[in-house]
């Protein structure tokens, strides 16, 4: 554990974007940017974190210590280019130890540090699981080898099942990657969440990391070409969808396709308006939910 500690504990850097004076956790103050108008999302409570990777803030995080998952991550998105990276898990040293470098490392080999595997997701959560690591950052959105890289982090993951991941939420995350390439003429905002069961919470394995019913997405593209084909010309300024991560769920909020392929039944995802949105994540959540400043009104 000694070794362990001080790897957690590391030394203050000084990164190219940011003097690292600020906390890592508990303050979006560091990545404010990577939200519309510097405006993170209202109406949900949790731990903000400032995601940062070889001393550069990546993306920003709101998670749940209780659930050792994500309310949601927010980004923006870049024209992605190169193949995806191998998968390297990290976790993030910072929630077990509050004064450490807030930088993410990789796991390192058994056995964790106790504080580590209380504060956080690790690998033996999800191994055996029947879920998958359903990143709400994909690394499919981004330019840079190290941002795509940084995604992965268990705190930027919810347990999501093959069906969808590997389905329609992929469908989606692919569609609003061709979407925003050829149509975004400007910077475009992006948060991913999860809505929980309204009861009777789900778990993996080992009742440690929550399990969600829906995952859901949002996109904020103020600058658009406004030459758009008819069916995308509700596409902008905003667009947003919501996915069934259980096929027993009720139809209230994604009906089911009766003739989609076996392995992908029940999994559907209901494209809809950003106001479409925030109407169910208000009646999950009981308290008004804002995804975007303003929803997304303006240029900048």
């Amino acid at each position: 554990m000694t070794h362990f500690y001080t790897l957690a504990m590391g030394i203050f850097a000084f990164s190219s974007r940011w003097a690292l004076t600020v906390s890592d956790v508990g303050d979006f103050a560091p990545c404010l940017h990577f939200f519309y108008r510097s405006w993170p999302l209202k109406g949900l409570a949790g731990t903000p974190m400032c995601q940062r990777y070889n001393n550069l803030y990546h993306f920003a995080t709101l998670y749940s210590r209780q659930r050792r998952s994500p309310w949601f991550s927010a980004y923006l998105y870049t024209v992605p280019t190169g193949k995806r990276p191998t998968p390297c898990w990290k976790f993030e040293p910072q929630l077990a130890y509050p004064e450490a470098n807030g930088n993410m490392i990789p796991f390192p080999p058994p056995p964790l540090d106790p504080n580590v595997v209380e504060s956080q997701a690790v690998e033996l959560d999800y191994i055996n699981s029947t879920y998958s690591r359903g990143h709400l950052n994909p690394s499919l959105h981004h330019q840079q080898h190290e941002d795509r890289s940084s995604t992965f982090t268990l705190t930027n993951v919810v347990p999501q099942k093959a069906g969808s991941n590997e389905g329609p939420w992929e469908k989606l995350e692919q569609t609003v990657n061709k979407t925003l390439e050829a149509y975004c003429l400007g910077k475009a905002y992006i948060v991913t969440g999860i809505i929980p069961y309204q009861k009777d919470e789900r778990w993996l394995k080992n009742h440690r990391v929550a399990v969600p019913e829906y995952i859901w997405s949002a996109y904020c593209c103020p600058n658009f070409n406004n030459s758009l084909p008819k069916e995308l010309q509700n596409a902008f300024p905003t667009y947003a969808a919501i996915g069934r991560n259980d096929p027993n769920s009720t139809e209230e909020i994604v009906p089911v396709c009766k003739t989609a392929k076996k392995q992908f039944m029940g999994y559907d995802v209901r494209k809809m308006s950003l106001a479409t949105l925030e109407m169910y994540l208000k009646n999950r959540f009981n308290t008004v939910v804002s995804v975007f400043y303003e929803q997304c009104s303006g240029s900048q």
